[in-house]
């Protein structure tokens, strides 16, 4: 006959005891009826590579745990050893409260059959029930399926806790269904407002003492068959989930000399708590809406999504602490500017972006398996872009390029050697310290899905192997927003520069020369951020004349710097007005709100930008803004200067625009004209320039091109070689 009644919790991304809503409710309920409480987590061998762990003689039960598009390991190096260190420091916590936490791998049905048969017999506490927190991935729910079995199998309770990580409780958001949520965040967003007044009150760590005690270390042992060791330390745990992770790239970068990691910061709710702390007490948080874009560093954002992916620390948690500093309650914050003051911009956009995760967490309930298909969130919707792929089985017959060389522009793509320096950067970046900033994030997804076409779910991921922070819900829906595939209201209109936004946020090439030491010796930003385009001479000075960044960049993107304003012309502005979470308007053209930032402006029938770097064509956003094969512009630069000797100066630009009644250079590119290819110029002393077909006129906005044509009597005369080569 038992002698008690347990309750298991099964813990996986709650890994707290403070704001711990089934610790608080064992720790003050005198009437939960338990007599014991085994906390237990699992590494789960389907989402983690466990081989690592495995005792010796035996042979891993699971298959390897590899993504399904691209055959990535579904967690990478730096996120196993974050979650191993959240793991043993929340075992720690447990362990001064006067409980524990028992760890185990494998699969967590099995761990709970296993409890059942060992807390059955005469003289154990009977397994009375299993709690854990609800999640709403598809893995997790299954997961929780397979939990749920076995406890009926068994006749033990099982119950599904509400998840309180999160900044508005679903029971507070006035949705008694998924399906009611808006497809728009600004639409949900809305419907919140205001944010300060929202989260429920934050649940105070148990008291030490205050839970009931665990059940006897030799009941709840591992059984003999058992395949995996039990860590002994958390640097033995750390090692030995790394372990067999070590091969991830054929020609993995190395270390940068000088570079530093952006997110040096160790997992568990101890490190969570200093680190919310220090973003407060150092002015960081009342500075993020001015700093969150940043690059360098690692105080320009909050740096607590790891914490938070995590459920280290809760969102309510965040909101509470900067409720007590916006009130003036926490004297510990009274140093700092703003102390007592209400909410600032910076505590605002925290919120905002607590709020963005809340809302794709919500999408995943509400898209389900949506999330991780192709068409993504319009799979329903009769959605048929053609992606490329590396799988030469799902391959069209008629994709281009073939399978072959999508495989190897994805290589170059994880290693970071496309050629476009920002993307580049970020990419060795991730893979070599498992962070990289939002800025980036959006801007390799665009490169991937929007500049190559490349299915979104090999960069999906890609991301889910090598982040520390990876959110299931996080990842995946920002990844099919920026693909076009999710829900951004702008949908595959949305394309970023790369180019324009390395000028927006490293001007001087900072980032991308910190983590691709070999454009260093580059002078020039536009060289940086695409190394094709320096000269001969810098090229071969800097020891980059052979370098496949140079020779055979994934994609060329002609870029004018120049920005003089001609005449009595309105300049393009840099940034126009704009809300939302794409950056802001492009200026010039108008303003634009809403989740995704603003609309370029359009000048006279031309093309515009957003402040995002996105090609908006002549009547506004969606319309001709897919870049046509590799050359498009962002901006008309316009230059006033003296025929021949004006095409010298600067940097190149990607085609002349020509005003035939003075004379005069402007630059202008349309991605809907032509094929790529630069357009003809006319310098003020009558000679015509370059390869391609019209420009725009005068007044009356007509094009115009050699008199005679292309190859008619007037001569032609080679593009200058700092225009950039043709393609």
């Amino acid at each position: 006959m038992a002698t008690g009644k347990v309750v298991v919790y099964l813990l996986r991304h709650d890994l707290r005891v403070s704001d711990n809503p089934i610790l608080h409710c064992l720790s003050t309920d005198p009437d939960h009826g338990f007599t014991h409480l085994l906390p237990v987590f699992v590494f789960p061998a389907h989402q983690m590579e466990l081989s690592g762990l495995l005792r010796s003689g035996f042979k891993s039960p699971f298959p390897p745990a590899r993504s399904r598009v691209a055959q990535h390991w579904r967690c990478g190096p730096h996120r196993a050893r974050f979650v191993a260190q959240c793991v043993w420091d929340l075992r720690t916590s447990l362990q001064h409260l006067g409980s524990g936490l028992m760890i185990r791998a494998g699969d967590a049905a099995t761990v709970v059959a296993h409890l059942s048969t060992s807390l059955g017999g005469s003289n154990s506490p009977g397994l009375a029930a299993v709690w854990m927190t609800e999640e709403l991935s598809v893995e997790e729910v299954d997961e929780q399926q397979a939990i749920a079995a076995v406890c009926s199998q068994h006749n033990i309770d099982f119950k599904l806790w509400q998840d309180e990580k999160y900044l508005i409780d679903d029971r507070d958001t006035g949705l008694s269904d998924p399906k009611q949520l808006p497809d728009v965040f600004t639409t949900y967003r809305k419907s919140q407002e205001p944010l300060r007044q929202r989260p429920r009150a934050v649940l105070p760590a148990p008291v030490k003492s205050s839970l009931p005690p665990m059940p006897q270390q030799s009941i709840v042992a591992p059984p003999h068959d058992d395949p995996f060791e039990e860590a002994t330390s958390l640097d033995h745990l750390e090692a030995r989930l790394v372990q067999p992770l070590s091969k991830i790239l054929r020609n993995p970068p190395q270390f940068p000399q000088g570079a530093e990691s952006g997110h040096p910061l160790r997992g568990g709710e101890t490190h969570a708590a200093e680190r919310l702390q220090h973003l407060i007490s150092s002015g960081a948080m009342s500075l993020y809406k001015e700093t969150r874009n940043g690059l360098l560093g690692v105080d320009y954002s909050t740096k607590l999504s790891a914490y938070l992916a995590q459920g280290c620390i809760t969102a309510r948690q965040v909101h509470d602490k900067l409720m007590k500093f916006e009130d003036g309650s926490d004297e510990s914050f009274e140093h700092v500017e703003g102390f007592g003051k209400g909410e600032n911009d910076g505590t605002s956009g925290v919120r905002f972006e607590l709020l963005w995760r809340d809302y794709m967490r919500l999408c995943t309930a509400k898209f389900q398996h949506n999330l991780f298909r192709l068409a993504g969130f319009k799979q329903d919707q009769g959605y048929d872009k053609k992606w490329k792929t590396a799988n030469r089985q799902a391959a069209r017959h008629d994709q281009h390029p073939p399978a072959k060389e999508v495989a190897g522009i994805l290589e170059r793509f994880y290693e970071g050697t496309t050629g476009m320096g920002l993307i580049d950067a970020s990419q060795r970046e991730v893979f070599l310290t498992g962070y990289t900033s939002n800025r980036a994030r959006q801007n390799a997804a665009s490169f991937l899905t929007k500049h190559l076409g490349i299915d979104w779910r090999y960069g999906a991921e890609w991301y889910e192997m090598m982040l520390t922070d990876y959110d299931v819900s996080s990842n995946w829906a920002n990844w099919q927003y920026m693909a076009g595939v999710g829900n951004d209201p702008r949908g595959e209109s949305r394309i970023f520069n790369p180019v324009k936004q390395g000028f927006d946020y490293d001007k001087q090439g900072a980032y991308v020369r910190a983590w691709i030491p070999e454009l260093r010796a580059l002078e020039k930003p536009e060289n940086v951020f695409q190394a094709w385009t320096a000269s001969r001479q810098d090229l071969e000075q800097a020891g980059l004349a052979n370098n496949i960044m140079v020779v055979d960049p994934v994609k060329r993107i002609n870029f004018a710097v120049d920005r003089k304003q001609r005449g009595g012309r309105r300049q393009h502005s840099r940034r126009g007005k704009g809300q939302g979470r794409g950056g802001g308007g492009g200026g010039g053209g108008g303003s634009a709100s809403g989740n995704g930032g603003g609309n370029g402006g359009a000048w006279r029938g031309g093309h515009g930008t957003g402040g995002n770097g996105q090609i908006y064509g002549p009547t506004g956003p969606g319309l001709e803004q897919t870049p046509v094969q590799d050359a498009y512009t962002t901006h008309h630069a316009q230059r006033q200067g003296q025929g021949e000797a004006m095409m010298h100066l600067g940097s190149y630009t990607a085609a002349p625009y020509y005003d035939y009644g003075s004379g005069n250079w402007y630059s202008e590119y349309g991605p809907s004209r032509g094929r790529g290819y630069y357009n003809y110029a006319r310098g003020a002393g009558g000679r015509w320039y370059g390869q391609a077909s019209s420009f725009r006129g005068g007044g009356g906005g007509g094009y115009y091109g050699p008199p005679t044509g292309p190859y008619g009597q007037v001569p032609m005369y080679p593009r200058p070689a700092n225009m950039g080569p043709g393609t």
